[in-house]
């Protein structure tokens, strides 16, 4: 859409452009760009993890490649070049990555949209890394021009200061009727029913509704309508022509996606996919049909020639594009979210075909934003047997090659992905998930005043649990229940697991269906201590622990060494049981040359409001000597305490 721009050099918004290893200096990466940017513009870059087998193994496997990347990337950007590797010859690798990057482009976007396209062809060098870009021009790879590149250096701004998303979430209950005589035909039936529903979005009685997703009601524009009859769904992004500033008016046809801006985007000083502008998109089919005269209700009856059989497939759709702001949305609609809407049924369709008989997949789209890429990306994950699943961690380890991500924790899991639904303007535009409970209250408190001590705390988000919290009466009884509480909230906040915090009940559920206690134990008051908090994480989360016993609280200033090393390396809260008393511990103060030590105690036996300065001054979150100035041990000398220190999982 950007006529007009300069050709001449390669525009790098990624911030990593070269995601492989250079020493092994093999491979291939797909680069992303956008129609609604200059044609030579690289807003991201992807891994090619698909391969042939031998003899051609350094080959792109493009059809398996193509499966994936036409619902990874988001309507609104696509394939534009490749880069590869190589130290001599780079006219020749540069050609054999544009051969393989227009080839993936036809099997993606079709012959006729890939005919005159500037297509990238970037070289990276083994031993340095340093990058060539080549380009050719109109199809033609025999002859291609070096040109020079420039690193954006707002690449956050320029995206989405730029564009905006558009998400349009559509529940399907598909009926497929099949003769009983012959079950092969489910196949077919259901086939035409997709047609079908396909035929229904793009009919001119359907009608596309769009409003502003985030922000409030004061400042939100009216919401706007466009029928099937007025959308085009043949005409291709490169030919639109942008509404101008200022030609808002409320015909839909000639409505620009900036007509759902915030007005006040100037003020912003963060650009990034939790604060841009969304436009929701909802679908409804008018089967109304205008009519001069009155008439009767009309019942056509149409008998089945054998015996059948009704089958209702679920299918819940959720298609999220980009789109520049001065894009019309008529056709935002007919070029972005209808045939997003069309793939993800296909894929769907196929998904679903060998199993429609049986217990057919669940399938279910989430949308990621991790960390170093500027776009969201859309992924299906089958969850029949949950996220754990050992298929499903292939899956994401694959994807996590895919994206350059690490390998030691959760990006793409479901806790990770941008709850869109829930987005709600707090003056920052910020994502709002979770619970209402404090959290972090230990930040802003200050040093114990240990000479000489170096402090290490709890890494990451965690929510404050204690006596008396939801109406749910355990004073006397629940502490450790709590400590549990404020650790599974922690795994939860760091995002390596969507289960919510257990309760009570749920935790001692837990803990006899494993066969540590009787069913007795359900409904009761009994205390639980650190074996039992151990078994319940494994159990719910898959997260190991570390004991540490000792004999007397006196002894629990030696163990300040080995604590600040778990809070530096594993950065989760621990559990300290005594007695029968539970804390919580986010951190520890200490001198190693003189052993003086403090502990930065988070007390689960506080009964009050969730008030931070009440909390904060009273001492129920602070630290905590061992023995304090008047002489007073906070650990007592006549009890033994165990120390649960969970383990960060490394995984994806």
């Amino acid at each position: 859409m950007e006529s007009g721009d300069d050709q001449s050099c390669v525009k790098i918004l990624c911030p990593k452009l070269v995601l492989h290893d250079i020493e092994s200096g093999s491979g291939i990466q797909w680069l992303v760009g956008s129609p609604f940017f200059p044609p030579l513009t690289v807003v991201s870059t992807l891994r090619c993890i698909h391969t042939l087998s031998p003899p051609n193994s350094s080959s792109p496997d493009l059809d398996k490649e193509s499966e994936e990347l036409r619902l990874l990337i988001l309507k609104g950007f696509e394939i534009i070049g490749a880069l590869t590797f190589g130290n001599s010859d780079l006219e020749s690798n540069a050609r054999k990555a544009i051969d393989a990057a227009r080839a993936l482009r036809k099997l993606l976007y079709g012959e006729s949209k890939c005919q005159n396209k500037a297509v990238i062809g970037a070289v990276a060098g083994l031993d340095t890394g340093d990058v060539r870009f080549f380009v050719s021009r109109n199809g033609n790879t025999i002859s291609i021009e070096s040109v020079t590149c420039i690193y954006e250096e707002r690449p956050d701004k320029y995206v989405w200061e730029k564009g905006c998303l558009l998400r349009c979430e559509l529940p399907i209950k598909l009926p497929v009727y099949y003769p009983v005589n012959n079950p092969r035909g489910v196949e077919n039936a259901h086939s035409r029913a997709l047609e079908a529903v396909i035929a229904k979005l793009r009919d001119p009685q359907a009608v596309y509704i769009l409003e502003r997703l985030n922000g409030t009601s004061v400042d939100s524009p009216p919401p706007a309508m466009i029928r099937g009859e007025q959308l085009d769904f043949h005409t291709d992004l490169a030919t639109m022509k942008p509404v101008a500033e200022g030609d808002n008016d409320f015909d839909a046809s000639s409505l620009s996606c900036s007509y759902f801006s915030i007005k006040s985007k100037a003020e912003v000083s963060t650009f990034s996919v939790e604060n841009a502008d969304i436009i929701q998109v909802s679908v409804l089919f008018d089967s109304l049909e205008k009519s001069s005269t009155s008439a009767a209700p009309l019942a056509e009856y149409l008998p089945a020639q054998e015996q059948a059989r009704l089958l209702v497939v679920d299918i819940k759709l959720d298609v999220l594009c980009y789109a520049a702001k001065e894009l019309p949305i008529s056709y935002a609609v007919s070029s972005l979210i209808f045939p997003g809407l069309v793939e993800q049924l296909k894929t769907l369709q196929n998904a679903i075909l060998p199993h429609l008989m049986t217990q057919h997949p669940k399938l279910h789209p989430y949308h990621f934003s991790p960390p170093g890429i500027l776009h969201p990306i859309t992924l299906f994950y089958e969850l029949s047997f949950g996220e754990t699943e050992m298929k499903l961690v292939e899956v994401r380890r694959s994807l996590h090659s895919r994206l350059g991500l690490p390998y030691d924790r959760p990006l793409l899991r479901i806790a990770n992905a941008l709850n869109l639904s829930r987005l709600k303007s707090n003056g920052s535009g910020s994502l709002q998930k979770g619970s209402t409970l404090l959290r972090d209250v230990h930040i802003g408190i200050p040093s114990s005043g240990v000479t000489g001590g170096i402090i290490s705390l709890v890494q990451g988000s965690y929510e404050y649990f204690h006596y008396l919290q939801d109406g749910y009466n355990d004073s006397g009884w629940g502490c450790a229940y709590r400590s549990l509480q404020t650790i599974v909230s922690w795994f939860r906040l760091q995002n390596y697991t969507s289960l919510e915090v257990p309760s009570h009940r749920e935790i001692q559920q837990t803990l006899v269906e494993i066969g540590d206690k009787d069913p007795s134990f359900i409904g009761s008051r009994e205390w639980i201590g650190a074996i039992e908090l151990s078994f319940v994480l494994d159990k719910l989360l898959g997260v190991t622990c570390k004991v540490i016993n000792v004999r007397s609280g006196a002894e629990l200033p030696e163990k300040c060494r080995e604590l600040a090393l778990h809070f530096e390396n594993q950065g989760t809260p621990v559990m300290i049981g005594g007695g029968v008393l539970a804390y919580t511990l986010l951190g520890v103060e200490y001198n190693e040359a003189s052993g003086d030590c403090a502990f930065l105690i988070l007390d689960p036996h506080y009964t009050g409001a969730d008030d931070l300065k009440k909390i904060v001054n009273a001492g129920w979150c602070g630290w905590k000597k061992a023995v304090d100035n008047k002489g007073k041990n906070f650990f007592l000398h006549d009890k033994f305490y165990n120390l649960l220190l969970p383990q960060r999982p490394n995984m994806v």
